[in-house]
């Protein structure tokens, strides 16, 4: 059976009447978090509201005035699922989100003009494909595609698209003669009636449950982006097709204008100038590093060579590294002295080093890494690893100083 949508891509609005309504659940991912959300699955006499298939997503869009959050394909039905219930025999009206279904239209047709030219230019099939949110793959059965290859295919991709060449769907017996000459990567298992082909003239039939443009000259443009390293032998195509082609000329030319206030430099001079920033901050981060070194090695040595001093050195810093506290533990003798260091943000995290007799440390290194809500470990007379959390910073340089106090009393 072919849906509403599937008869008529372009169909923004469709009439039917409810067929079932049942409580059901959809498991998704919001903000990065797994959620369960209580709703309906209703099945509708028909539909323009695409099921998700043949690598194309599923629409978005109304029944009523209830949001189609998901729609699936359960043998011959379009199950839509929606958070408020609809009445069963009542007449609805079905509107599609235009926007979400022409853009996938446009990709999916994409997709069968750049298969079929890679193909005959090239010899290259396509051995799956996916549609993304900002944009689509092309998985080729070859290792590499040369620039230049990818550049003629490009040209002709566009060509055809000037050409105003018809894209027909048809509907095949499965006894047709004619579906042997039709490119496919075989039917689902619960398959039932007619085979559904979409057919670029002259250029390819493909078996595909997908929406599709009328005309090539709807898609506008493509962009072949470049490609990737696949799976094994393969190689990834990455493409945009119409309407992401403009947003990703409107994008690239914001960002240009972003970088031309930022750098001071035209678009040309981009490269160039970040480069160049790229060698200063290098220069800068290694003279940083050295200085960083020579303060730790003046820290130490100046609380080494203080008469007053006792058998405990605590110091806090908001720069530095791991590197940083261990040459002031290796200046100070922490056979006699217990040494605590923090670098990193007062409240915030931070890395931590405690260093001093080995008995000592190994005794409070578990009960600073509860404080600092930390990870880390120790060995040889050190213990040191990161905070989440050096807020209770003073909490821990009182415990040793008690800790150093009771010792040497």
């Amino acid at each position: 059976m072919a849906f509403q949508c599937q008869r008529d891509c372009y169909m923004k609005v469709f009439v039917t009447s409810v067929v079932s309504c049942c409580p059901a659940e959809l498991k998704q991912e919001v903000n990065g978090k797994k959620e369960t959300l209580k709703g309906f699955n209703v099945i509708l006499q028909d539909t323009v509201l695409f099921p998700e298939g043949g690598g194309q997503p599923d629409d978005r869009g109304l029944i009523g005035e209830a949001p189609v959050l998901k729609v699936t394909r359960q043998g011959p039905d379009a199950v839509h699922f929606v958070t408020s219930p609809v009445e069963v025999g009542q007449e609805v009206r079905v509107k599609v989100d235009w926007e979400r279904r022409f853009d996938h239209m446009q990709q999916h047709s994409g997709q069968h003009l750049i298969t079929a030219l890679a193909d005959s230019m090239f010899g290259y099939k396509t051995t799956s494909w996916d549609l993304g949110r900002h944009r689509s793959t092309i998985e080729l059965d070859t290792q590499s595609v040369k620039a230049a290859q990818l550049q003629e295919l490009e040209e002709a991709v566009n060509e055809k698209i000037r050409a105003h060449i018809p894209v027909n769907v048809q509907l095949l017996s499965l006894n047709d003669p004619a579906v042997e000459k039709v490119r496919s990567r075989g039917l689902p298992e619960d398959h039932a009636g007619p085979i559904r082909v979409v057919d670029i003239e002259g250029i390819d039939a493909n078996m595909c449950c997908g929406t599709h443009v009328k005309n090539l000259s709807h898609l506008q443009v493509i962009k072949l982006l470049g490609t990737e390293k696949g799976k094994k032998n393969k190689t990834n195509l990455i493409f945009l097709a119409g309407n992401r082609v403009l947003k990703y000329a409107e994008k690239s030319y914001s960002t240009e204008r972003s970088l031309v206030s930022l750098l001071k430099t035209g678009p040309d001079e981009h490269v160039q100038a970040v480069d160049k920033l790229q060698k200063s901050f290098k220069l800068l981060q290694k003279t940083n590093l050295s200085l960083l070194r020579d303060t730790a090695v003046f820290i130490a040595q100046n609380f080494m060579n203080n008469p007053e001093r006792g058998n405990f050195f605590s110091l806090h810093k908001k720069e530095g590294d791991n590197e940083f506290m261990n040459i002031i533990a290796n200046e100070i003798n922490t056979e006699e002295i217990l040494v605590f260091l923090t670098v990193g943000e007062e409240k915030g995290p931070g890395l931590f080093l405690l260093a001093g007799p080995s008995g000592q440390v190994t005794e409070l290194g578990p009960q600073i890494l509860e404080l600092l809500q930390g990870k880390g470990a120790g060995k040889n007379g050190r213990f040191q690893g990161k905070a989440n959390s050096l807020a209770k910073r003073e909490e821990v340089e009182a415990l040793l100083r008690q800790h150093c106090k009771h010792h040497s009393s």
